[in-house]
């Protein structure tokens, strides 16, 4: 995983981007407080660092529920389409390596943990999609 130390202004502008993002989606959230949530968040620069890889390449990550009874904050791109940093890409290296013309220029699964994030199951994003309009133009 690529590591990336924030400067205390990235930090702080991230933070505010999460924290307009989550009051604005409470829908996603039901009973989960900010306060709580962030304050687990800033003990994990790892965390961040991934989360604001997200954000550079045009991701909108955001806290959901996606399993009630868990106690973990699952943060996942909620963004409308498929952001613009993360197009031409294909599934995984099998599929990169198979392609001889118009190669993309990275696979999903390779920039996934390049940034030290997780792809969704069928069944997370099957749940996504019933928490609202994400992911409208593009089968991600």
């Amino acid at each position: 995983m690529r590591k990336t130390s924030l400067s205390a202004s990235q930090r702080a502008d991230l933070i505010g981007t999460l924290k307009a993002r989550f009051e604005r989606n409470t829908r996603q959230h039901p009973g989960l407080g900010w306060i709580k949530m962030v304050s687990r968040l800033e003990t994990n620069e790892d965390k961040l660092g991934s989360l604001y890889q997200m954000e550079q390449t045009g991701g909108e990550p955001d806290v959901v529920t996606l399993e009630p009874k868990s106690s973990d904050y699952l943060f996942v791109d909620c963004s409308e389409e498929s952001p613009k940093g993360r197009f031409s890409l294909c599934y995984d290296q099998e599929a990169l390596e198979s392609r001889k013309e118009h190669k993309p220029r990275d696979s999903t699964v390779g920039m996934a943990n390049a940034i030290g994030i997780e792809l969704l199951t069928e069944v997370q994003y099957r749940k996504l999609q019933s928490l609202g309009e994400f992911d409208l133009k593009t089968s991600s």
